[in-house]
């Protein structure tokens, strides 16, 4: 029996949100696959054998867990040692195989077949298979369910009793949709399970006062828990007045939530025995894991390999603890002895310590939280999964992260992207490429300049900020406002010179300032404000409005803070406002209106210490408003591409290749890789003498361009590496013999070969980027070409998938591309054949994540069309990918 690919096993969330563990069958499982099969009913039995067979004979039980894993392949999952489901293709031509499924009866419903089919078709693929079949029962509708739902398009037909069913298991736009589906909601349902428990035990609280536990159980009780909260201990009766029983098998009930609090190294045993007595989820507050080092590593592993495989999800280790503030929950299982009051901010922090600081801010600004998640080390529940849940969470409208690292940055741009559609995701800046992993995070790393994943997590909508201070100076407008309609923003206030410099600042943040500011006395009384204002918010040419009051003789600042609320709800825009050196006016600041349904809702009006921090938050709160309402167009499905060719091209490539060590991709080769894609390299002819040169360019029609094929000098003019417009023989034989004379002196080559190649129109000379990066996944690039590009670092990048619509964005982002819109007097270039091919090649890197990097260098866009002149390809044999085409948790 030969290794299975590592890939090939995962954790997964089932569709209740229960976890289980996914890997290929070995022969050691031939006892728990006879158990699976002896405990069926009749009826399943018959469904998967079409027969009944009450026990598997020994013949055909070694058969199934006997495999090669190629031709042979049989996926199993399972809840500790109890194999829940069986999926298992053989093949039967070069691109066909069979496939069956045998799911345990006691967990059909909960996704099973599903998951193990998703996982087949990619072990498939690898194996170079593209089409499964299956004969199924007419009455196995739930099987039958299984292939229709999958989102492939399936074909059946009906002959001799049976049903044969075929599809095709490339992925379509309508399977990868029907897998981020189920994915969500799974994920979704498991962190449900850990924030609205019935019920909590507390493992490892002693009796002082000033022990962890003991403080646990204290805010549990001071929060109000309405559940059930148990304590377990071996000795004592009770702690903090909490009743305590000796072990999980004496409680009067099964615990939701476990709180463990033990030290790190019985951790793993205090799991194991949560698992045999039903509780659903964990909170690891115990510290000692990965933060110090690779004995606490292995020991943070096995303790979530244990949680997973028996169903758990796991809140930490090190973790500050969850805190969820709905009325019917009212549950702080954490380490804070204060909460901010009830409200609609979904937190979550990566940091025990910043936990502490973020409720703080919160509680101090008077921002209420629905929900809040310390996730500690996350080695199980991560941001991306808080993302899942918030989603769809009515309590929640706005989502604030702290995050030191994300484990997997391509699931996170494409779940946030989402989420940012309906809700916003702000992000506190942190090094979330991997360069300075904070202890105890895992997470793979990037050369990628910095500002890439700025790029990346624009694209999905998602707001960074620098600091705590930032993050709260922006929920503040999202927590208390409508989102701006544009950004014509008017400024009124008690000082010229505050005025001044708010509109200056509004400006150089990207708002307009149209109007001339309101500059009201220093003395202002209350009436004359109220007139005002109420005429700024009256103005059709303002969408937000910016109020500054500093201390006077006028008006008290209680009752301009009162003024400002009321006008404010009455006129529906949004609005900031900055008290400067004035506290305790939050109260005035916040006024209360009647709807529609006859309900009394309370209207607050934001305040910033300062104005800078006012209009900071504005125009970021602005930026999310528009990208939110812009049309971000489609992706594109292209019908002339040949995918099988590419996958012939690739494996012939990467026979016998060394795993880790990338390959380059013969030139011919990349010709016809992006051929089957529908991007054409310019015709050239590679010469080794002169002779050949003129016999190409005659070939060519002159003029044509020489280029040294030797990558020191490949596009490098400046080094006499390229001459352009060769019109004669002759002096295509004067420069073919320089650029020979360079390799040989720069390069050290004895027989140097030069391309020969047609001229391109003239135009502006592109980059474009394709390839897998280990962060972030396939990723795109563009720019102009030249060394004042990369000096300045002036790339766009993106995350496959890509829209029509974000490729132009790409193009027009960059700050050189005036030069592609008629600067200074130039012609305009037509960047549709870019946008064309960037969407082409996010299609391909998304298909063939083999490919490290594809560069086509340069593609000179001109007037009317565009020109590839060069392009190489490198390519890994072990694709690194971690957000795939089957679902896992990672």
């Amino acid at each position: 029996m030969e290794d299975y690919p590592a890939g090939w096993e995962a954790d997964v969330v089932l569709r209740d949100g229960g976890t289980a563990h996914l890997r290929p069958i070995t022969p050691d499982d031939s006892a728990a696959l006879a158990r699976m099969h002896e405990a069926q009913s009749p009826e399943s039995v018959y469904l998967r054998f079409f027969a009944p067979l009450p026990r598997l004979p020994k013949r055909d039980l070694d058969r199934f867990v006997n495999v090669d894993h190629h031709d042979r392949v049989a996926l199993i999952m399972l809840i500790g040692d109890d194999i829940i489901g069986v999926g298992r293709f053989d093949r039967i031509t070069d691109t066909d195989a069979e496939v069956a499924f045998n799911i345990a009866d006691a967990h059909q419903g909960r996704g099973v077949g599903s998951i193990l089919l998703e996982h087949l078709a990619a072990a498939a693929r690898e194996s170079g298979i593209q089409r499964f079949t299956a004969e199924v029962l007419p009455q196995n509708r739930s099987m039958l369910q299984v292939f229709q739902a999958a989102g492939y398009e399936v074909s059946r037909g009906f002959d001799d009793g049976v049903v044969a069913v075929k599809f095709d298991i490339d992925p379509t736009a309508r399977s990868i949709e029907v897998q981020a589906s189920r994915e969500h909601r799974a994920e979704a349902l498991s962190v449900r399970t850990v924030l609205h428990p019935a019920s909590v035990a507390v493992i490892g609280a002693s009796r002082k006062r000033n022990s962890t536990g003991h403080l646990l159980i204290r805010n549990i009780t001071a929060a109000k828990f309405t559940g059930d909260l148990w304590v377990v201990h071996p000795e004592a009766d009770q702690i903090a007045g909490v009743q305590a029983y000796p072990s999980l098998a004496d409680l009067p009930g099964k615990a939701d939530l476990a709180v463990i609090a033990v030290p790190a190294e019985s951790v793993t045993e205090v799991v194991k025995d949560c698992a045999v007595h039903g509780v659903k989820a964990v909170l690891v507050i115990s510290s000692g894991f990965a933060e110090t080092g690779p004995e606490g590593a292995e020991l943070q592993r096995r303790m979530v390999a244990t949680s997973r495989a028996y169903g758990m999800r796991v809140v930490g280790p090190n973790s500050f603890g969850l805190v969820n503030e709905a009325a019917d929950i009212s549950l702080n299982a954490s380490l804070a002895p204060f909460l901010p009051a009830s409200g609609t901010l979904g937190l979550f922090s990566q940091s025990g310590a910043l936990g502490t600081a973020l409720l703080a801010a919160a509680k101090t600004r008077g921002l209420g939280i629905s929900t809040f998640v310390s996730a500690g080390n996350r080695a199980d529940l991560s941001g991306n999964d808080l993302l899942q849940y918030w989603e769809e969470d009515p309590a929640t409208q706005t989502v604030g992260l702290y995050l030191e690292s994300i484990g997997n940055p391509r699931k996170f741009s494409r779940i946030a992207r989402r989420v940012s559609r309906v809700k916003p995701v702000v992000v506190i800046k942190s090094d979330l490429t991997g360069r300075e992993l904070p202890p105890g995070h895992i997470v793979r790393t990037s050369s990628l300049a910095p500002n890439t994943l700025d790029q990346v997590l624009e694209q999905a909508g998602v707001i960074r900020a620098d600091t705590i201070h930032q993050l709260f100076d922006l929920t503040q407008v999202f927590s208390t406002q409508k989102l701006p309609a544009g950004r014509r923003v008017g400024v009124i206030g008690n000082s010229a010179a505050m005025s001044t410099l708010i509109m200056q600042r509004a400006r150089s943040e990207g708002l307009r300032v149209d109007t001339e500011p309101v500059s009201l006395h220093p003395e202002v009384d209350a009436e004359t404000f109220r007139t005002e204002l109420d005429a700024m918010y009256a103005r059709d040419d303002v969408d937000s409005v910016i109020v500054t009051f500093t201390p006077s003789a006028g008006a008290e600042e209680t009752e301009i803070a009162g003024l400002l609320s009321e006008s404010a709800a009455r006129s529906g825009k949004t609005t900031v406002a900055c008290f400067l050196g004035i506290h305790g006016v939050q109260d005035e600041l916040t006024t209360y209106l009647t709807d529609e349904a006859g309900s009394r809702v309370s209207h607050t009006v934001p305040s910033y210490i300062g104005p800078e921090d006012a209009v900071w938050a504005l125009a970021r709160a602005t930026d999310y408003a528009r990208w939110r309402a812009a049309d971000h167009g489609r992706y594109t499905e292209l019908d002339d591409i040949d995918d099988k060719k590419v996958r012939t091209i690739i494996d012939a490539a990467l026979e016998g290749a060394q795993p880790g060590s990338p390959v380059r991709l013969e030139r011919d080769d990349v010709r016809d890789l992006l051929s089957a894609y529908g991007i054409e390299v310019l015709p050239y002819v590679t010469a080794s003498s002169v002779d050949e040169g003129i016999a190409a360019a005659e070939k060519i029609g002159y003029p044509v361009a020489l280029k040294a094929v030797t990558t020191v000098l490949r596009h490098r003019m400046e080094l006499g590496g390229v001459r352009l417009n060769i019109d004669t023989p002759e002096e295509l034989a004067e420069d073919f013999t320089a650029i020979q004379e360079t390799i040989r002196q720069l390069a050290g080559e004895d027989e140097p070969l030069v391309d020969v190649q047609a001229m391109a129109p003239h135009g502006v000379p592109c980059v474009l980027r394709a390839g897998e990066d280990p962060l972030l996944g396939p990723l795109l690039a563009f720019s102009l070409a030249g060394d004042t590009t990369e000096l300045l670092g002036d790339v766009a990048h993106r995350v496959a998938p890509i829209t029509d619509k974000e490729a132009g964005d790409m193009i027009r982002s960059i700050k050189a591309s005036p030069r592609l819109f008629g600067y200074r007097g130039l012609p305009p270039m037509n960047i549709e054949p870019l946008r064309n091919v960037l969407v082409r090649l996010a299609v391909l890197v998304e298909n063939h994540p083999q490919i490290l990097e594809l560069v086509i260098h340069p593609m000179v866009a001109t007037e009317t069309e565009s020109h590839v002149l060069s392009a190489h390809v490198d390519l890994l044999p072990d694709p690194t990918r971690i957000d795939s085409t089957r679902r896992l948790l990672s």
